[in-house]
Parts: structure tokens; sequence; C-alpha cells
């Protein structure tokens, strides 16, 4: 985490109805006031990852926190782009990019 209350957390591997408990618990700790989820990883997103990604961003945003996402893979993108996410969580086409944007703000 910087000095702007910023954290970058890297995901490997599937985000996928094995590993959604898990990743809710351990992000829900995060306490960084912007979040910003490296999704390049990402081997394989589900429903079940999608519904994570949204539980995790709107407990954010009810205590004033951020969440975006970066550096998706082609499947991640489409799967986001079917479920109609793209237009709730910010996502972005590198880590570099959601950092900037956020300082931006």
């Amino acid at each position: 985490m910087n000095t702007n209350g910023e954290a970058v957390t890297r995901l490997n591997g599937k985000l996928s109805l094995e590993t959604v408990n898990s990743f809710i618990q351990t992000m829900r700790k995060e306490p960084a006031m912007h979040l910003v989820l490296d999704m390049s990883g990402v081997s394989f997103l589900d429903s079940s990852g999608v519904g994570a990604l949204v539980s995790l961003f709107v407990t954010r945003k009810h205590v004033g926190k951020t969440l975006a996402l970066a550096s998706l893979t082609k499947q991640g993108i489409a799967v986001l782009q079917v479920s109609g996410l793209v237009k709730l969580i910010p996502t972005h086409p590198t880590v570099e990019a959601a950092v900037s944007a956020r300082e931006k703000s």
C-alpha cells in the first residue's frame, strides 16, 4: 500500500466457485481506501467470480472505499461485458492506468 491509501493486489489462477469464498474473506480485510485488482494472472473467471467481484465492490463502496480492475484477460473482459459489469466496476488496461485514473479523480 502506498501513502495515498492505495493497494494493488495481483490475482492468480481461477476466480470461480472453488475459490470465491477465500477470495472474499481475504479481500474484505483489505484496509486500503483504493484497491486495484491486477487480473492479469486470472486464468479463468466464471459467474461465481463475477458475483464475488460485485460483492467486494458493493461492500467497499458502502464504507467509502473504491475498487478497480486492471489487466483483464480476453476471457475476463468477455465475462464482464456479458454480465454488464464493465458499466459498474471501473476497468483499466493496465495497473498503471488504474492507479493514474484514481489519482486524477
